[in-house]
């Protein structure tokens, strides 16, 4: 996508000094509970409530509509917003931080994905029907990574099942998270006539976090983040989705067609620097093919490191944190999400601004290997065939069941890797978008309910079963006997 960087941010700037004066926006005092926008998650709760009392009295071709408007602002506004995310959060790359909230507006599943899922019951007895019904206020957390994009796409889903939501924001994307919602919601007033379908704590906190957890009027939580924020969701006591982390291993067997696979994780281990919690983290590839497989690698375009600059990068990028049995490796955050050519210029090497990815050999021990480190380098690891691959690959994902990858002709491998990974995403002979729909079939969401098993999100995640039943007792017509029989009334005089 070629864009004018200088003239967008300009824009941006304008628009965020703009913001500053907007009551209710994203960083405004008066947060009074214009469009969404509250201090106060009782406040933020009780306004979402009332939005979903007035959505359910609607019909679902309003729901159609809301959703269409959410779909056009992400759509229409996408290098506006895309470029404030950047400018905000400063990590990824803005072009993919665009083409996600586009793709997110063109393909995430709204209402028609619930009327594809009716179920009826017919016979001799009367009529069943399964319906799915909304929760109410649902609570959700949203990342940094994927700021507006996670909240566009949990508010599409969330609201085609007839829900409303109370958004806890990353502090550190909350502004563009804030303004987004408070464009959702001013065009939704305006068309439909319905504020407050989605609330947001401008400023939230890991006490306003913790308010929603535990607030009566949230009746589910949503959560995509780390290990600490899907624990505190997982014992909040309430139903939960929760989307945890990922550390996605990559196999590369001798069967496999090389300059493919090079291509594939190029695309996906650099697709907005790595912050893809479905971004290839880790390749493990056989003996007889790994050095054709590293040659194919500079071919497609990717930087290769040397074994000391290897360990520079390693020692720079890679921290520790914790004492004792608690000490553990984390990404710097001075590289999160960086482009590949600051993580060359802090270990002394200079690549073209244009490289998307820097990959070196390693060993299994290296920590780049089994952290998830969001940043656009990963490491090849040498095995002696596709048994060791696929064991190491299980021992890197660490049991999260997220997302593997595997590039091979053999039907063999890919069946025995599924069924040992066991991982609720499985790329085969793609990158890892292609498990979203982007490249590949299906539909996008950037919410993965791994740890709580619904998978990528759909409005039908969002919905609880209700099954409505009519009774055949038309037969009381006339003389002829119900097919069901009546109770028999109970003594002294009741029914």
């Amino acid at each position: 996508m070629q864009i004018n960087e200088d003239l967008i941010r300009n824009v941006v700037a304008q628009v965020l000094a703009e913001v500053e004066r907007v009551p209710g926006s994203a960083n405004g005092r008066a947060h009074g509970g214009r469009h969404g926008v509250f201090e106060d998650v009782d406040d933020a709760v009780s306004a979402a409530r009332d939005a979903f009392e007035q959505l359910s009295r609607r019909p679902v071709a309003d729901r159609k509509r809301i959703i269409e408007i959410i779909r056009r602002i992400s759509i229409d506004q996408c290098v506006e917003l895309g470029t404030m995310e950047m400018e905000e959060t400063r990590i990824g790359r803005l072009e993919h931080k665009i083409e996600k909230l586009k793709t997110l507006g063109e393909r995430t599943p709204g209402v028609e994905f619930l009327e594809q899922r009716k179920e009826v019951y017919s016979g001799d007895y009367g009529l069943a029907v399964i319906e799915h019904a909304p929760f109410g206020v649902i609570g959700a957390i949203t990342p940094v990574t994927h700021s507006l994009p996670t909240l566009t796409g949990n508010a599409i889903n969330m609201i085609a099942a007839g829900n409303t939501l109370v958004v806890n924001p990353h502090p550190s994307g909350k502004r563009v998270a804030t303004e987004g919602v408070r464009r959702f919601n001013e065009a939704i007033r305006r068309e439909v006539g319905i504020d407050n379908l989605i609330c947001i704590i401008p400023e939230p906190t890991l006490e306003s976090a913790g308010e929603i957890f535990k607030h009566r009027g949230i009746s589910l939580i949503c959560v995509t983040g780390g290990p600490a924020v899907a624990r505190a969701a997982l014992n909040s006591g309430k139903r939960a989705v929760v989307a945890g982390p990922g550390n996605p291993p990559v196999v590369v067997d001798e069967t496999a067609d090389l300059d493919r696979a090079a291509r594939s994780i190029i695309r996906g281990a650099a697709y907005d620097n790595n912050l893809l919690c479905i971004a290839e983290k880790e390749v493990f590839v056989v003996s007889s093919v790994f050095d054709a497989m590293m040659k194919a690698m500079e071919r497609a375009g990717a930087a290769r490191l040397s074994a000391g600059e290897v360990d520079k990068l390693t020692k720079t990028a890679i921290v520790q944190v914790g004492d004792g049995d608690k000490k553990h490796d984390i990404p710097s955050k001075d590289f999160l999400g960086q482009d590949a050519a600051v993580l060359a210029k802090a270990i002394g090497r200079s690549v073209p601004q244009q490289t998307e990815l820097l990959f070196g050999e390693t060993d299994e021990g290296n920590p780049f290997v089994p952290v998830e480190q969001m940043m656009p380098f990963i490491p090849f690891v040498r095995v002696r065939n596709v048994d060791e691959a696929i064991a190491k690959a299980k021992e890197a994902e660490h049991g999260f069941r997220h997302t593997s990858i595997i590039h091979s002709s053999d039907v063999r491998n890919m069946t025995r890797m599924g069924r040992e990974l066991d991982t609720t995403l499985f790329v085969k002979n793609g990158p890892c978008m292609a498990s979203l729909g982007l490249g590949g079939e299906g539909y996008i969401s950037f919410s993965i309910a791994g740890p709580t098993g619904e998978g990528v999100t759909t409005p039908l995640t969002f919905t609880r079963e209700r099954r409505c039943s009519l009774i055949d007792d038309l037969y009381v017509l006339g003389k002829q006997e119900p097919r069901v029989p009546l109770p028999e009334p109970k003594q002294g005089g009741g029914t």
